[in-house]
């Protein structure tokens, strides 16, 4: 799943929600109701955020099945 991606690999990286939000430009809203699976992403805002973690988007995609 997207959300267990991001939040580890935020986890890895030493990244607060707060961080990760505001280095891709994205609210402190969208990230944590992502991390907690109560959203899924754009492929603008996954993109944004892929970038943040030093992340391919389409590996994201090819590791979670395309299922955001």
């Amino acid at each position: 799943m997207i959300k267990k991606i991001i939040k580890s690999r935020r986890a890895i990286l030493k990244l607060k929600q707060q961080d990760l939000a505001e280095l891709s430009g994205i609210s402190l809203r969208t990230v944590k109701a992502i991390e907690a699976g109560k959203a899924n992403p754009s492929l603008e805002t996954l993109q944004k955020i892929a970038e943040v973690l030093g992340m391919e988007i389409r590996l994201v995609l090819k590791t979670t099945g395309g299922n955001l």
